[in-house]
This record gives C-alpha cells, structure tokens and sequence, in this order.
C-alpha cells in the first residue's frame, strides 16, 4: 500500500483514492513572467515521479499543472501590480507575447528534463469567468467584502468561526493569525482591508494597467490564490485527492487556497497535501537578492558565475532523485559532478543487464544471492510505497550494479540466479530507473555528418581557447547549447552530449 506524508496532518498515511482506480492530482505551475530556473526543477521533477508512480501502480491519473499567466503578484509587495503586466512593460512586450515566450521555456525545459506532459494544463487568462464566479459564491456567503473596485477574502471572520473545526486557518503552514496581524507592514492598498491578513480575490485595474477584464465590481485582474481554487475544482472537483507544490507555497498561497475553498465548496479542498523542499546554494536560499538563481538555459550551458561547467538535463534530474524530496537539497558544482559520475555507473549497468543472455536454468547457483537479488527488489517497490522514497531506490540500484557488472566479467557465474530471478533484476532496472525514475541515457545517436561538423566546431573552440581568444570559446559553447548540444571539458579533451 503507497503511503505519503500528508503536509496537513503532518502525517504519514496509507493513499485512498476518493474514487479507487482514479488519482486527481493538482500542481501549482510556474508564473511565465520570466524564465523557470533550478528551483522550479526540484517540484516538477518531484511530481512527475509521483505522477509516472501512480500510474506505474495502475492508477488511472488525471495530473493538472497550471500556468499562471496573469494575476500573480504578492500580498506584501508594495503595489498589488501583476508580475506578468509588470514584466510586459519592462521588455516592451505585449503580456500574451511574453507569456509564449516564457510558457515556451517552461516547456522547454520539462521536456529535457523528460518530464510526462501533464493530462491538463489550464492557463489563469483562460478561467477568469470561473475565477468570478468563486468570488460571487465566497462573498454571498459573507465571507469576502468590496472596496472601490477590488474584493478582499476575510481571513479574520474566517479564523474566528473555523477556530474549532477540522480546518483552522493556519493548519497547514502553522502560522498565527495574531502574529500575522501583528507584523505585517504597512503597505499601500493596505486601508482599503478591514484586516492586514486579509487577501485580494480581486484587484481593481488602474488606468495604467495593461491586462484588465470586466467584473461585477468593475474592471480589473483576479489575485493569485484564486486561480488555483477554480481550476483544480473544475478539473479534479471540490475535493480531490493530492494538492502538490514547494515548501515555500504553503503560506499565503496554499492556506489562503484551502481557505476560499472550503467557504465556496463548504468543505476542505483536499484530501493529501504534499510539499517539496527547497534548494539551497552553497547554504544559502535561492534568491534574486543573493544573486544565485541560475536559469535553466545557463545550467545547462554553464554560462553562469557559479557553475563549472554544464550539466545535463539527466544529471540533474538524478541529483534532485538522490535526495528525498521532503529534505533540504544544497546545490554545488561538486554534487552535481559526483550526481554525473554516479549515474553514469548505474546507467551503464543497465545497458549491460540488457545485453546479457541468461542460461534459463530455473534453479539457481548461488542461493544465497538470488535471495539477496530478490530482497533488494522487493525492497524498490517497498520504497516507493514509502513516501515516494526515491534515493532509497537508487541506493539499492547500485546494490544491483555489481551483480550485473560481475556476471558480465565473469566473476559471478551467469547461472548464480535463477531464471526468475534473471527476469525480475531486468525489470526491476527498466521499471525504476526508466519508467518511474524517468531516467534516459546522456547522449543519443547522431548522424556521421553531423559528428565531423561537431568534431570541427570543438576543435575551432579549442583552438579560440589556446589563443585565450575565451569569446569566441564561450560564444561557440552557449550557441551549441541553444540547439541542445552541450560541450564539456574534460582531461582528455572536450566531450559532446546531444540533448532532446
């Protein structure tokens, strides 16, 4: 039975579907008011190995991602102006050119990172009518108020008559709402709510701002908690089974989320609420304020201060697996070297298990291993089930690397396991490491014509890097890297991994 730690209860429990055989889960997409960088990696990854483990347990999955393309911006920002709007102006773009733009890059990068397409991936801009109708429901039940143009949730009523149910506001992040009183600044906007902690539903456009629909309270844009409400319960229903997004969503999105809800549906949204940890960088938070968010673009160019080198989709991926994804994961060009030489190893093992041919004895020679095989298995599904335990089951994957190294070698004889054994070792291999894992090899075939092009660019950089002429080096290595072929130096000369 698979069970996960639910961020609600605070608690590991066994996953019951609210219809069996079907799985509902809803993942807070990314803001395309910019490019997606590492710190987007680690939820999306983390989802989609939830997602491919569902299904891999039978499980008829409908996975919605949303795309937040208007109407995120930050309660305690000094004006409530949306982050795409803003972001549109600042690069002299219309809002929807930049949102391709951007949902283009998010796109990108999840295909690199092999992550399966999520089954819907409804965008804000396209549900302003639900989005209005939620808040025409919350504010017919008294639980929301408008001031000149724009609607506000009341946190304070809301936390004073749910104090003593099931669902107190505050349960999911821990957070007080008196503290919040207390200490939130005072901000401007902040005198048209009756209370600091309460947050917009709507904003009222001014004239300036450039994305606008009408509303039953004039023109203007929906906050950004909103959204999420009204598209995860037209898609999965009022109560779904699994809500997924970073630690650092938990407060005010997800809380100001199971809030609106639970006063529109009159009940809790969710049955499971799960949450990645964050990455750090050499200790510290990803920030633009620390000036250490890289952009996937330069990671997987190593056109960034703090990289060495680029780093393959597939490196990254397995770095964040290795880490359990409730733990803290701190990046370094170190980890993610040892993350490279690691999967390397395991992944070489597994093209070797299939090419062996085993004697189809059913009995086998070593006993005592074949047990040892099947336990180590077992023990991958075992993990799994444990709240998604993935760098438990690499760590038993390079248990089986030996094995298969040893029997190709000869110091294991290719009887020692018995044929049903054999089998299960292939499986196991294929179902983790490629199905579930969502793992594929570093570098596909290319066509011979193409190998003497590259051949020929590596050793012009070459040449440009001798001569120290490092712009034309560093040009040649950024521009192959836009057309998805990365280049690496190594001891013995520079090596080429070509990525789709």
């Amino acid at each position: 039975m698979l069970h996960l730690h639910n961020s609600y209860t605070r608690q590991k429990e066994q996953f019951e579907p609210i219809v069996p055989g079907y799985a509902g889960l809803y993942v807070c997409g990314p803001t395309v008011s910019g490019e997606s960088h590492l710190g987007h990696a680690r939820p999306y990854i983390t989802f989609d190995v939830v997602n491919r483990y569902l299904t891999y347990l039978g499980y008829k999955v409908r996975y919605v991602r949303n795309i937040t393309d208007a109407g995120h911006f930050e309660e305690e920002g000094r004006v409530a102006e949306d982050k795409v709007s803003t972001k549109a102006q600042l690069e002299k773009m219309e809002p929807m050119e930049l949102v391709h733009k951007y949902t283009n890059l998010f796109h990108w990068g999840m295909r690199l990172f092999n992550c399966v397409d999520p089954s819907i991936e409804p965008t804000a801009t396209g549900h302003i009518i639900e989005q209005i109708n939620m808040i025409e429901t919350i504010m017919a039940k008294g639980y929301a108020y408008e001031v000149n143009g724009s609607v506000y949730f009341d946190v304070k009523k809301y936390a004073d008559e749910f104090a003593n149910t099931p669902n107190p506001y505050g349960k999911l992040s821990g957070r007080i709402l008196e503290d919040q009183l207390e200490t939130t600044r005072e901000l401007d906007g902040q005198d048209e709510k009756r209370n600091k902690a309460d947050f917009a539903l709507w904003k009222n456009a001014p004239p300036q701002h450039i994305m606008r629909w009408k509303s039953p309270w004039g023109e203007g844009f929906p906050g950004w908690h909103i959204e999420c409400s009204a598209m995860s319960s037209k898609y999965l229903g009022e109560t779904f089974d699994i809500h997924g997004g970073g630690m650092d969503l938990q407060f005010p999105h997800h809380e100001s989320e199971i809030a609106q809800s639970t006063i529109a549906h009159g009940h809790a949204p969710v049955r499971y609420w799960m949450h990645n940890n964050m990455i750090t960088i050499n200790g510290k938070k990803m920030g633009k304020s620390y000036n250490n968010v890289i952009k996937l673009t330069e990671l997987f160019s190593g056109n960034h201060p703090l990289l060495e080198q680029p780093y393959h989709p597939m490196v990254v991926r397995f770095y964040i697996l290795q880490t359990h994804y409730r733990s803290t994961l701190d990046f370094s060009n170190e980890a993610l070297q040892a993350s490279e030489r690691a999967f390397r190893r395991l992944w070489d093992a597994y093209e070797i298990l299939n090419k062996l041919q085993h004697p189809a004895n059913e009995t086998a020679g070593d006993a005592a291993l074949d047990k040892q095989v099947v336990e180590w298995c077992h023990q991958c599904t075992e993990f799994m089930n444990d709240d998604f335990n993935t760098a438990k089951v690499i760590a038993n994957l390079f248990e089986l690397a030996p094995v298969i190294n040893g029997i190709k070698g000869g110091q294991i004889k290719a009887d020692a396991l018995s044929s049903g054994t054999f089998i299960l070792l292939k499986n196991t291999y294929k179902d983790f490491l490629e199905d579930i894992l969502g793992m594929k090899a570093l570098q596909v075939e290319q066509s011979n014509k193409l190998d003497t092009v590259l051949s020929l660019l590596i050793e012009i950089r070459g040449d440009a890097k001798k001569r120290k002429d490092f712009a034309t080096s560093d040009q040649i290595r950024n521009k192959l890297a836009e057309t998805g072929v990365l280049l690496k130096d190594e001891k013995d000369g520079t090596v080429s991994y070509t990525i789709e």
